[in-house]
C-alpha cells in the first residue's frame, strides 16, 4: 500500500448537496428553507433571540467595570535582562531604559512604560530606569550591585 492509494471507505463521504437547481433536484425552488418568513430570506441575524423569553444575556447580572484610566505596562523580568546581557544584546555598563530594551528586542512597542519584575536571576551590575518595579526585582538588582530608578509612582 502506498500513500497515494489511501482513500476513505465507500460511502464514508457524501458529495455536497447543490441547492436551488430546479424542482427536479428535490432541493429547488425554496432551497430547503421552507416557505416565507424571516428565516427564508437572506441576511437574517436572530442569534440570542429566544422567542420573546427574556434572553440569557439579559437575565444574568452585570458585574464590574473597565477602568479607563488603568495603565498598561510592558513587563520585563530580571532574568530576561540577564539573558539579553549574556547574548550581547544589552550593554551592562550603560543605563538600561525603554530605548535600550527596544533595541535589544525585549520590548516590541512602548505602552505606558516598563515594569520590572523579579523572575529569574541577575548576576551583572546594571543601572535600570523603569516606570515601575517589584520589591523582589529591586532587591535582586541591588544584590548584584546595580541600581533601579523608578520614574512612575509605582514602586
Amino acid at each position: 500500500m502506498k500513500l497515494n492509494e489511501i482513500s476513505d471507505k465507500e460511502g464514508a463521504t457524501h458529495s455536497r448537496q447543490r441547492v436551488g437547481r430546479g424542482i427536479g433536484s428535490g432541493r429547488g425552488k425554496t432551497g430547503g428553507r421552507g416557505v416565507k418568513g424571516q428565516k427564508s430570506r437572506s441576511g437574517v441575524a436572530i442569534n440570542g433571540f429566544e422567542g420573546g423569553q427574556m434572553p440569557l444575556f439579559r437575565r444574568l447580572p452585570k458585574r464590574g467595570f473597565t477602568n479607563i484610566f488603568a495603565k498598561s505596562f510592558n513587563v520585563v523580568s530580571v532574568g530576561r535582562i540577564q539573558q539579553a546581557i549574556d547574548a550581547g544584546k544589552l550593554d551592562a555598563k550603560g543605563t538600561i531604559d525603554l530605548a535600550a530594551l527596544k533595541a535589544a528586542g525585549l520590548v516590541r512597542r512602548s505602552k505606558d512604560g516598563i515594569r520590572l519584575l523579579g523572575d529569574g536571576e541577575l548576576s551583572a551590575k546594571v543601572s535600570i530606569t523603569v516606570d515601575g518595579a517589584s520589591k523582589s526585582a529591586v532587591e535582586k538588582v541591588e544584590k548584584a550591585g546595580g541600581s533601579v530608578t523608578t520614574a512612575g509612582a509605582q514602586a
